[in-house]
């Protein structure tokens, strides 16, 4: 599912109803909870919290042209997801998340490198999601950016 929208208004206008609730708690949560510094946009269509070109002037290495990803949202097709690079940059950020989900849910983890997935949208550990945002500001994301993904 592709919603289709030109800012983070209307993408959230566009989600489908039955998860509106849900997606809006999972935006507030993540709003309330991410450090300074980071940037609230549209990115690759879907609302994202970036490091922006005044703090990292060399952008994304794959696109320079865009500011640094960090987190997004998105609602897919069959499930909410929340990408975090952050957890795909750092091997002791994932093994936390990893050991603290069950504490949290009932479901089995569903997640890729740097994506969480979310079918049921009665059970997404919020307060959960709440903490990880706050362990990694822009300064630390850049610090573990570069030495993980920009050659030298």
């Amino acid at each position: 599912m592709k919603i289709k929208a030109n800012n983070i208004k209307e993408y959230l206008q566009n989600i489908p109803e039955e998860r509106k609730e849900v997606f809006d708690k999972l935006m507030k949560t993540v709003r309330e909870n991410i450090p300074k510094g980071f940037s609230e946009e549209l990115s690759y269509g879907i609302p994202a919290w970036v490091v922006p070109h005044s703090l990292y002037p060399k952008g994304y290495h794959c696109s320079p042209e865009l500011p640094l990803p960090f987190v997004s949202v998105a609602s897919q097709k069959n499930f909410i997801a929340l990408y975090h690079m952050g957890i795909y940059a750092t091997p002791d950020l994932l093994n936390w998340f990893i050991k603290e989900y069950p504490k949290h849910s009932k479901r089995k983890l569903d997640m890729g490198k740097s994506c969480i997935r979310f079918k049921k949208m009665d059970d997404i550990p919020f307060e959960l999601i709440g903490d990880l945002m706050k362990k990694m500001n822009p300064k630390e994301w850049m610090e573990k950016y570069e030495s993980a993904f920009v050659r030298k």
